[in-house]
């Protein structure tokens, strides 16, 4: 038997203004996240229902890049991908480019039994649809926030949200949720939705990860910390090995992972990553930036 542990983010990026202005918001959802993930285990469920709990909960909350108040695209659209592992058996499952799927991460988890491990577009919203996912008008997703960002050409991207969890039995998975970047152009796929780049878990180790999305994926940062703890790293300071080959690629980000021993790590690069930890009989922890 193992103490439980879940762990949350809600996106690497910088210092801004609006994270100083609503510091208490996202304080309170990241801990809510981690509630949420706590009650899915308290309920009978395990890492997986844990880490989808945990995100669909930041999918809500306008101000990370995921679900309803996502960054949008350069024509003024909304894609959501998100992905999930399990890493008893390393059944994964990615979704990309959905428009209508009111919370990704579930579409993600619902593709762990399917022989298909990532779908994209308007597939993979009625694949969503066929089994029950609510579905949203594209317009949902769609805040005057990130309106008035994509008008003032912000860039970056930040925000996205992810989960990984430890449970009593000792498993462990991960999943990982964004809206992409702020004015990419339409189809553009970064690693949130793909396993190995953005997500992973195995046996020893859930990872999810969060920064500029091209690097991750040149990098594998996700699947390479999981090699470096295989092969006997320490887990610190295999995901710092991994954000400095993120870094070697061009990028910068952050990521948390938690290891089979309940052993976590939250490195980032940037100035601020929102992140928390929530273990079995403690409150949960959050920390902004």
């Amino acid at each position: 038997m193992s103490l439980p542990v879940v762990v949350v983010h809600g996106g690497a990026g910088g210092v801004t203004d609006e994270l100083r202005e609503h510091e208490a918001e996202y304080r309170a959802a990241i801990e809510h996240a981690l509630d949420a993930g706590a009650q899915a285990l308290s309920d009978g469920g395990g890492a997986v229902e844990a880490v989808c709990a945990a995100v669909i909960v930041m999918e809500s909350f306008p101000l990370f890049n995921a679900g309803h108040g996502s960054a949008l695209c350069a024509d003024g659209s909304v894609e959501l991908s998100a992905s999930a592992m399990r890493g008893s058996d390393r059944a994964a499952g990615g979704v990309a480019m959905m428009t209508r799927t009111a919370h990704p991460v579930a579409a993600a988890v619902a593709l762990l039994d399917e022989p298909e491990v990532l779908l994209a577009g308007a597939s993979a919203d009625a694949h969503a649809a066929s089994i029950g996912l609510e579905q949203l008008d594209p317009e949902e997703f769609v805040t005057e926030r990130q309106r008035r960002r994509l008008a003032e050409r912000q860039s970056g991207g930040g925000e996205t949200v992810g989960a990984v969890c430890l449970d009593a039995a000792g498993l462990l998975a991960a999943a990982t949720s964004t809206g992409g970047l702020q004015g990419q152009r339409p189809g553009r796929v970064g690693d949130s939705p793909l396993i190995g780049a953005g997500t992973w878990a195995d046996n020893r180790v859930a990872v999810s990860c969060t920064g500029q999305g091209e690097a991750f994926i040149r990098a594998g940062a996700a699947r390479l910390v999981a090699a470096l703890v295989e092969r006997g790293e320490l887990l610190e300071s295999a995901a710092d090995a991994a954000l400095t080959a993120v870094a070697e690629c061009g990028g910068s980000g952050g990521l948390i992972a938690v290891d089979a021993n309940g052993n976590v790590t939250t490195p980032r690069s940037t100035n601020a990553m929102p992140s928390g930890v929530w273990r079995s009989g403690q409150k949960p922890v959050a920390t902004v930036p």
